[in-house]
């Protein structure tokens, strides 16, 4: 229906939290806030959920994703995508950069033109929308390739990224990259002209490396502490530039695996929540049984919510939902429900210069809405203004 009313329910604002409440979302747009005083008349011209004892927040928006329900984004299907995004609506994401990885040159261009069809199709679909393309690779360095395939791995250059970005139909929003490898930091200097996000990743770059990448626009660093290198008191390294320059936004994988989590303390202290993103780096293995599944042309070993390489203790992206990993960040720094809005949507809407629309619940933005119940689990995922996913067993009552 074009109108789906939310009542009885708590809302979860930019800086304030609402008791009581209800949310109209009206021709895929959020219409009107306020208590349940002054809620409309529940008649027949909409559809109404009795939210009691449940949250409304922001949908998530997950800006690191590769594959979810046993496909990737380098599959290069419409179908692939279909599965992925029904997948990502279940965990409470409501858009999201569909993210490559290093393979050849052919494999990345085929995944490119796939993900700028269906982009172009975003409005006639009830699912997560695909805002663009997290280009992972392939220009990185070796020696911090973690699962991406050491064969494929390229220098960065601004001729291949431009006719990737023309091929994917101006729709790359982040390149990942080692900064050290890109001479005279042209790369660098190309996507700050172009806006797109130039993320620090897969690099084994010195601090003042690091320094001089910022100085030349990189302003993003791909999942912390993973994929560059380490922190050593006579060589501050990637993670020192990192926590230190104060104008870097920060992804973090917040399953358990990627880093203590006592350290999302520190990185809270010096980076700040506005500069903190939760991502997921989900793999095909996502909402998917244990066992062996491919990653990039590796084996990767999934048991007990951990993803290695096949034989070896290399950790391989993960399965952790956006949802779950809401709820471990709240947890490991006991942020209020503004806060966890802000870590999962607001911040990743900044950054990619769509919070006029996205990543907050406010009159006249999209409306992806996700309802979380007393639990804590997803019970409503809301797509701009439609239904991409329920659990009936939530509103049985």
């Amino acid at each position: 229906m074009d109108k789906i009313c939310l009542v009885n329910t708590t809302v979860v604002l930019e800086t304030e939290v609402l008791q009581r409440a209800f949310i109209l979302l009206q021709n895929g747009e959020i219409s009107s806030i306020g208590q349940m005083d002054d809620c409309p008349e529940l008649n027949d011209d909409l559809e109404w959920f009795d939210c009691t004892e449940k949250t409304v927040m922001p949908g998530m928006i997950d800006i690191h994703v590769h594959g979810a329900g046993g496909a990737d984004f380098m599959d290069a299907t419409p179908e692939a995508v279909d599965t992925i995004a029904e997948t990502l609506a279940r965990e409470g994401t409501t858009s999201y950069l569909a993210t490559t990885m290093t393979n050849p040159a052919i494999q990345i261009e085929d995944a490119l033109r796939n993900i700028a069809a269906v982009i172009g199709q975003n409005d006639e679909r009830s699912k997560p929308e695909m805002l663009g393309i997290h280009l992972e690779g392939p220009f990185i360095n070796e020696i911090q390739k973690g699962a991406q395939p050491a064969s494929s791995i390229r220098t960065p250059d601004v001729q291949t990224f431009d006719a990737w970005q023309r091929l994917s139909g101006n729709t790359i929003r982040i390149v990942t990259l080692a900064p050290e490898l890109d001479d005279s930091h042209l790369l660098l200097k190309k996507l700050q002209q172009q806006g797109v996000i130039a993320s620090m990743g897969h690099t084994d770059a010195t601090y003042d490396e690091v320094n001089a990448a910022v100085e030349n626009g990189a302003t993003h660093a791909t999942h912390l502490f993973n994929g560059m290198r380490g922190l050593h008191h006579r060589e501050p390294g990637v993670l020192g530039g990192v926590l230190m320059n104060p104008q870097v936004h920060v992804e973090v994988i917040p399953d358990g695996f990627h880093f203590h989590p006592d350290l999302l303390k520190m990185v809270l202290q010096m980076k700040g929540i506005d500069h903190l993103l939760v991502i997921t780096d989900g793999m095909r293995a996502k909402g998917m049984p244990d066992g062996n599944y491919d990653l990039g042309g590796n084996t990767v070993t999934v048991s007990e919510g951990k993803c290695t390489l096949e034989g070896g203790t290399s950790l391989a992206g993960s399965i952790v939902t956006m949802n779950e990993a809401r709820r471990n960040t709240a947890e490991w720094l006991q942020l209020s429900l503004p806060e966890q809005a802000k870590v999962t949507s607001l911040n990743q809407a900044k950054r990619l210069r769509i919070d006029d629309r996205k990543g907050s619940i406010e009159v006249g933005k999209d409306a992806d809405i996700i309802v979380i119940d007393k639990l804590g689990d997803v019970a409503l995922t809301i797509c701009k203004g439609r239904i991409a996913y329920m659990n009936d067993i939530a509103f049985s009552d």
